[in-house]
């Protein structure tokens, strides 16, 4: 299934609490992408990052994102919610 993470800072994050955790933040990040994880990923200025995540479940999604660095350190949130095709379109295809 397909999931969409978007990130939502905590009060806690600013560029002081930030920086000890981006070395490894930015390599989890990649290795997630590397394995198939997260699919695509954007970023959203002074909000943090919005991943479309390959999972089975949304527990999963949220398990994985648990993982990350600012999420341990309390510094980063995400919401979770699953995507899927856009199931309406096929009407437009049924009323040929």
């Amino acid at each position: 299934m397909k999931v969409m993470a978007i990130a939502r800072p905590t009060a806690a994050l600013n560029p002081d609490t930030l920086k000890p955790h981006m070395a490894t933040e930015v390599a989890h990040t990649l290795q997630l992408y590397l394995d198939g994880t997260v699919d695509q990923f954007w970023f959203r200025e002074k909000k943090g990052p919005i991943f479309l995540m390959n999972v089975e479940t949304e527990d999963q999604a949220q398990a994985v994102l648990n993982t990350l660095p600012l999420v341990k350190a309390n510094l980063m949130t995400y919401e979770v919610m699953p995507v899927g095709p856009l199931m309406p379109l096929g009407r437009l295809i049924q009323a040929q």
